[in-house]
């Protein structure tokens, strides 16, 4: 596959790049892989502390060193700086080492590199791709697009709704402070691509009828675990994210408040948007976890009996896999762009957006069928060993040798 070189840009490399990265090394495809902060020998990360250790070692890939192009020192200020509280220099959008201009930074790092020959297409992502994809085009490049969450238009729309309906809410939604120029940018991007990825139908639903070509490739999921016997005690529903009502948070609360059984505790696992204590008087007497590593997670949702998340608008939420892969019955909305994961109420049940009545109602029958419980528990598991990282990765190579 040599006469098919690939370049890939993401600052971060999440998880879906990483299973890019993997399957073009697989082919002999990958051109070089741009990014703002990486690694490709783990072992000079042990001379580092043990927090910031693990920090640096998401930042680690399995690359030769010739494969990967590093786009400045910008990324390390922002993590610097969100660690030690300098929040003006990671101000939305303006602060110097805001993510915004982590993003352009390599945008126009990655786009001032396209000069090798026998590259035929680069691969960017969402607020990552403009500068890219504007030399990709002169240099008659293709551009392959991901898109991670739905179009910036249904976004704002779905927030502006959610400020309007929950006021006291509006600080959590962060999205909607973006400028029009971001939008503009996200606008031309789009418009750019010649494929664009999508990781479900409820994102390429939201896009502008464009008439190009687009697909559907959901995510994988992690290893699935053996089924643990739980301790009896409290049925334990989880919510794994950011806690803000993009996710529904406010619509779970509301749930578990009109619900009011003793026997049922709420853990909440994730960021902060808001003072704890605006949380706590929304609703008392939930149990408030603070992130963890990404293994740590998957432990944790081990000891829990039910997962919910009621977001109003994602792209495909990796963590209702994550959830599933160990045995959990879920409870989510068609936007968490997950639906398909749900066949006739087999693995979980799907509520609509806004609906706290819908949430407590699919809570309690579970929490009263124990043996209903067990057995969507089950389902979950064999249904998230079935879409794994590896098919993610060929589905998406038969798309991009498809348009090359």
């Amino acid at each position: 596959m040599k006469d098919i070189q690939i370049i890939v840009s993401h600052p971060t490399g999440n998880q879906n790049c990483r299973s890019v990265l993997a399957m073009l090394e697989q082919k002999q495809a990958l051109a070089w892989f741009g990014t703002m902060l990486g690694f490709t020998n783990s072992k000079l990360l042990n001379v580092f502390p043990g927090r910031l250790r693990c920090q640096l070692f998401r930042r680690y890939y399995a690359l030769s060193p010739k494969k990967i192009r590093i786009g400045g020192i910008r990324e390390m200020v922002r993590l610097t700086a969100a660690a030690i509280g300098w929040k003006y220099l990671i101000r939305h959008e303006v602060g110097w080492a805001s993510i915004d201009h982590v993003y352009r930074t390599l945008d126009q790092f990655v786009a001032n590199k396209l000069g090798e020959p026998h590259v035929r297409a680069v691969y960017a992502y969402e607020d990552g791709a403009l500068q890219t994809f504007r030399k990709a085009k002169e240099r008659g490049i293709r551009c392959i697009y991901e898109l991670p969450i739905a179009y910036w238009e249904t976004v704002r729309r779905l927030l502006k709704e959610e400020a309007e309906r929950l006021p006291e809410w509006s600080s959590t939604l962060s999205e909607k402070q973006d400028s029009v120029a971001k939008f503009e940018r996200k606008a031309e991007e789009l418009a750019l691509a010649d494929l664009v990825i999508c990781p479900s139908h409820f994102v390429m639903e939201s896009l502008p009828v464009l008439g190009k070509r687009m697909a559907v490739i959901p995510f994988g999921s992690p290893p699935i675990a053996n089924l643990t016997k739980r301790i009896a005690g409290k049925i334990r529903v989880l919510f794994v994210g950011t806690l803000t009502q993009r996710k529904g948070l406010a619509d779970l609360f509301r749930a578990i408040q009109l619900l009011g059984r003793k026997d049922i505790e709420l853990v909440v696992l994730g960021t902060p948007l808001a003072p704890q204590e605006f949380y706590q008087t929304q609703c008392p007497n939930f149990i408030y976890e603070a992130p963890r590593a990404h293994h740590q997670i998957l432990e944790f949702m081990s000891t829990c009996d039910i997962f919910v998340l009621p977001s109003l608008v994602e792209g495909r939420a990796l963590v209702i896999q994550e959830a599933m892969s160990r045995g959990l019955p879920v409870i989510i909305t068609a936007h968490t762009g997950a639906a398909d994961v749900i066949e006739e109420s087999d693995c979980g049940f799907l509520v609509p957006i806004r609906s706290p009545e819908s949430i407590a109602e699919k809570i309690n029958l579970l929490a009263d069928s124990p043996d209903l419980r067990r057995a969507m528990g089950e389902q979950a598991r064999m249904k998230a060993a079935k879409m794994t990282w590896e098919l993610h990765g060929e589905r998406t190579w038969r798309e991009i040798e498809s348009l090359l």
